[in-house]
């Protein structure tokens, strides 16, 4: 568990792993096939216009693309969290990758939109199966002080794959046509693939986990409710609900026929945009972690000041008062919005210390699931009302107020129990530390 003061960060908690060297380097095989799989994921964000000439849908059935990925992807959360808990990384990781690539093939050669639908479910069943291992990955190879920092670098690398698909991919796209560049792109699944069965590793030797045994049906249950039960992994959940999804649905799929449609720009300045929030993404990420590392208490004010500043920016880029807002006030909203996926982060990092090690897993799912949840209503709700509205974006983006709002309501509720839950099990493990033998 992930101590929050300054002394106790100092010390080092029972069974903690060393870190160093051979950690960064098992790590990072497991982080670049999250890197794969957000490329992936992601690519049909720059595709969206072509997607919908390509197989002659209206928005609401373009939007079903991305909600049938997110749909698949918050569905598997906590399967793929218990599978973690039982079977380990390398072995779910691998199925992961081996299920995305072959998505990703199925996409490129999709001859019908059946076809593209079912190929991006089988995606998103892969991709699911990659945060939550790379987090459980990250617990198992550094020390537990090094988490939040290290759960932050792998979301930066996370949103290295959405650069790539936002600068790569979509050049690609145009220039060699939609089966070479999506078909293509899946030979870096090939490649990760192999990486992984060569060289990666659950563990340091020395620090296998204890055994714990698994009973079926019953397991599953005791899991889950196990989980459940803590506050600090129902805020995490509500926290990552609330922060992740303003910035998903606009790069995963609205964000560049609102700057083009509604906003009158070209594709290329919509794209230099959308670059800007994978930009902005990385480098607060990398803030963010310093901070939370350091300041343990500053995880729900840097939360509620992102959804603060995420609501006040789309709002004033919504109720501009010309027909298109501004270069300066796109410039901004795409800057803010890059302060969600770090943000959405920070759910972890109420829901890892409410957690034994032996639940890592699910209560990692159970949190990941908040943001993808919001993201895949949204993607509806926004399709739905530009159909009804006839493409009116102000009234379909009014869509985030609704989530964000109902989201802040549950952080508010929870903070308090859980902020009271996170100390007594902190006293507790100072206890164990102080008495374990020298």
């Amino acid at each position: 568990m992930r101590s929050g003061s300054v002394s106790s960060r100092s010390v080092s908690l029972p069974g903690d792993p060393p870190g160093g060297r051979r950690a960064v380097a098992v790590w990072a095989i497991g982080v670049s096939v999250y890197f794969v799989a957000v490329v992936f994921r992601t690519s049909l964000g720059v595709a969206g216009l072509d997607a919908a000439d390509r197989f002659h849908v209206n928005a609401s059935a373009l939007s079903t693309f991305s909600i049938l990925q997110l749909l698949v992807y918050a569905g598997m959360q906590i399967p793929v969290g218990l599978l973690v808990d039982r079977l380990g990384t390398k072995k779910v990781l691998t199925i992961g990758v081996v299920l995305f690539t072959a998505g990703q093939l199925g996409f490129a050669f999709s001859p019908s939109y059946g076809t593209a639908l079912a190929s991006r479910a089988l995606l998103g069943c892969g991709d699911a199966m990659t945060f939550i291992s790379v987090l459980r990955l990250g617990t198992r190879w550094f020390p537990a002080r090094r988490s939040p920092l290290v759960a932050q670098l792998a979301g930066l690398v996370g949103m290295a794959g959405n650069l790539v698909s936002t600068l790569v991919l979509a050049r690609l796209l145009h220039s060699v046509g939609w089966t070479a560049a999506f078909g293509g792109s899946a030979v870096a699944g090939v490649v990760v693939l192999v990486l992984l069965l060569l060289f990666l590793k659950d563990h340091p030797e020395g620090y296998e986990p204890e055994p714990f045994p698994h009973r079926g049906s019953a397991y599953v249950r005791r899991q889950i409710v196990a989980s459940w039960k803590e506050p600090g992994t129902r805020l995490g959940l509500w926290v990552h609900f609330t922060t992740q999804f303003p910035a998903m649905v606009f790069l995963l799929l609205w964000g560049l026929p609102f700057l083009v449609q509604a906003q009158g720009l070209s594709r290329a300045t919509a794209g230099e945009l959308l670059t800007l929030v994978v930009l902005s993404n990385m480098l607060i990420g990398l803030v963010y972690g310093q901070i939370v590392a350091r300041h343990h208490a500053a995880r729900l004010p840097l939360a509620l000041g992102t959804v603060g500043a995420t609501a006040a920016v789309w709002a004033a880029t919504l109720a501009y008062p010309a027909a298109h807002a501004p270069m300066w006030l796109l410039v901004v909203l795409c800057t803010v919005l890059g302060a969600c996926g770090p943000a959405s982060m920070i759910g972890f990092d109420f829901a890892r210390p409410a957690n034994p090690p032996e639940r890592q897993g699910t209560a990692s799912g159970i949190t990941n699931m908040g943001g993808f949840v919001a993201s895949m209503t949204t993607l509806l709700a926004i399709g739905v009302l530009l159909d009804a509205t006839g493409d009116d974006y102000t009234v379909a983006f009014c869509a985030v107020f609704v989530l964000q709002a109902v989201g802040l309501s549950q952080i508010l509720r929870l903070r308090k129990r859980a902020a009271r839950r996170e100390r007594e099990r902190l006293v507790a493990s100072r206890v164990e530390t102080v008495h374990v033998p020298a």
